[in-house]
């Protein structure tokens, strides 16, 4: 143990591993365990010593090349563990890479979670380092975490290093978004856009910007749920292996602590989790995510609290999207303990808050200066004052995310500057059935789409795409970005890209083909966004609102895709909206079972 006292008697007794190593009130099963796990060369004295077994959740592979390089930092890792007295078990965890998995990894977020849950409460594990990196690999671990309850630490894999295009910074994600205007303008051909792309993936990691990968393992950070400074070095720094070590003994110590996640995943742990969010920028599918794993350790969050904790919080971290920088230049600046220490020299962070290892986050973050103010700005020299989200509501959704803190002057002045109706537009709207729709009609003439409009997306939430797909991402019409029009307001009931600087609206909750208001709306409708007020509205009577939606259900609803595999139809029969964390409803009441539920029956 780290304070040199030996564990006790008691201690010992109470690892889960004991059940299955060295349990001599079932002699036959405890040989039976012990005979298989030793057929690779551990030994018995190893396996029944009292030594804790903990696991390496390995999320590296060749279908996840964010996470790949987890394969070698787990060589680190297992120093550590047994530099402090544990033994490790590395296991595989199933693959989600953003950029690889059709028709998108958010299906498979829930389909790791329960796998994990699984993993961590069937096999003799007392503790678990989580690799983390790709987007869905933290939220997916950090759930089943909390769902099991035993010591858990996060390790995160780390940005790749900066991407350049002839002199340029090159951020991964957000580099796509504007070579898609450049390629729509006929200003670059399908070779150079592919070169520019694949210049933002230099090396090994996740996503250098600010996109959900960078905002997942910040937040992560934050929670209290990794090693201060976790977060942000790239994956190729020497750091990374150095984290890994010293998580590895870290998590040792937690398991003689008892240290589990619910004692770190509290409500005012979450509470700092959306300040940091809005100071660096994060991206719009943190809510997703975080209101899950608060569900799954049993703490009330939900859009409103994202609003009312997070929105008057300042934007601090200069990086692609919302800036200009990169993963290298925010962990030179000092990363998230930089951040959080601004933060908590203006009140704003519950420095008490415990973290993994065994201090307060304040205790961490106190001597944690900005390295750079270019890159990470002080409180009161922010990028932007207010840069949280606004949660809308009105007859087109129940809920929906906006990020302010990518509005462009651009977009202000087009959309949100009339002395009679400040921060308030209405316009035309265009709908899209999904992104094929969407594909194949932006740039028809006959649309008449102008700097009026609005442009839908529907039929991209968890239940219709499915799994809520990152793609309501569109660009204006070729015509109008010919004209110097490159963003208009694009609102939908799927995701975007973290990796998106457009100001949109998303996440609509309900989605369309479980009942939502967009399901009934239709081009040329007039519809308003008011921000002051946070409503979305179509602009039509109640009775025809009403007739619509009968008239909808007189035709069997909304339609979307036939299920493709076993997975999407079990998961369309039980996941809840985007809003409520995408959580599968059944799974939420299943909590702390390490303890709540005891240790599973024998397997013979």
């Amino acid at each position: 143990m780290a304070n040199g006292k030996k564990p006790s008697a008691a201690q010992i007794k109470k690892l889960r591993s004991r059940q299955w190593f060295d349990n001599p009130d079932n002699p036959d099963m405890t040989a039976l365990y012990l005979e298989r796990y030793m057929n690779y060369g551990l030994t018995r004295e190893e396996l029944s010593s009292g030594k804790p077994i903990i696991g390496i959740a390995q999320s590296g592979s060749d279908l996840s090349p964010c996470n790949r390089h987890h394969i070698v930092l787990a060589e680190r890792t297992r120093e550590g563990i047994r530099e402090a007295g544990g033994i490790a078990f590395e296991f595989p965890v199933h693959p989600i890479q953003e950029t690889g998995k059709r028709p998108t990894a958010a299906l498979d977020r829930n389909l790791a979670y329960l796998g994990l849950v699984e993993v961590l409460y069937g096999y003799p594990l007392d503790g678990v380092v989580l690799t983390t990196g790709c987007d869905k690999t933290t939220p997916s671990q950090l759930m089943a975490a909390a769902t099991v309850d035993i010591p858990a630490i996060v390790l995160s894999g780390g940005p790749m290093l900066n991407g350049w295009f002839r002199g340029e910074r090159t951020g991964s994600g957000t580099i796509v978004w504007k070579a898609r205007q450049m390629f729509a303008t006929g200003e670059i051909n399908y070779e150079e856009f592919v070169e520019v792309v694949a210049s933002s993936a230099p090396s090994p990691g996740h996503c250098n910007t600010m996109g959900t990968a960078s905002t997942m393992n910040s937040l992560a950070e934050a929670l209290g749920m990794s090693l201060p400074g976790c977060a942000a070095p790239p994956a190729p720094h020497k750091e990374r292996a150095q984290l890994a070590y010293e998580t590895g003994k870290r998590i040792v110590d937690m398991v003689w602590e008892d240290l589990r996640p619910s004692k770190i995943m509290t409500r005012e742990a979450f509470e700092n989790v959306i300040v940091v969010n809005s100071a660096i920028g994060g991206s719009t599918n943190a809510p997703i995510h975080f209101n899950a794993i608060a569900r799954h350790i049993g703490v009330k969050l939900d859009n409103d609290d994202w609003e009312k904790v997070g929105y008057n919080i300042p934007l601090l971290v200069d990086m692609q999207p919302a800036g200009r920088y990169l993963g290298e230049e925010y962990h030179r600046a000092g990363g998230v303990p930089a951040v959080v220490n601004e933060l908590m020299k203006a009140g704003k962070i519950h420095q008490h808050a415990l973290t993994v290892n065994g201090r307060s986050i304040g205790e961490n973050c106190a001597q944690r200066p900005i390295g750079d103010h270019d890159v990470i700005r002080a409180y009161k020299k922010p990028m932007k004052d207010k840069a949280g989200f606004l949660n809308l509501k009105g007859n087109l959704f129940d809920s929906a995310i906006m990020k302010t803190g990518v509005i462009s002057e651009e977009f202000r002045k087009r959309y949100l500057s009339n002395p009679k109706d400040p921060n308030a537009f209405e316009g035309r709207a265009i709908v899209f059935d999904g992104p094929e729709d969407y594909h194949k009609r932006v740039d028809d003439p006959s649309l008449k789409i102008d700097d009026s409009c609005l442009l839908f997306m529907r039929g991209t939430g968890p239940v219709g795409y499915p799994g809520g797909a990152e793609v309501v991402n569109m660009r204006p019409p070729s015509y109008l970005i010919k004209k110097g029009v490159t963003e208009l307001p694009c609102i939908g009931d799927g995701r975007q890209s973290g990796t998106s600087g457009s100001p949109s609206i998303l996440n609509a909750s309900p989605e369309a083909a479980t009942g939502g208001g967009l399901a009934i709306l239709r081009t040329g409708d007039k519809v308003r966004i008011d921000l002051n007020k946070r409503t979305a509205d179509i602009l039509i009577s109640k009775e025809e609102y009403d007739r619509r939606r009968a008239d909808l259900q007189g035709h069997g609803g909304f339609k979307f895709p036939q299920h493709q595999t076993p997975w999407q139809e079990i998961q369309r029969g039980i996941v809840d909206e985007l809003s409520n964390g995408m959580v599968l409803k059944p799974a939420v009441k299943y909590q702390r079972i390490a303890k709540s539920k005891g240790i599973p029956r024998d397997n013979h």
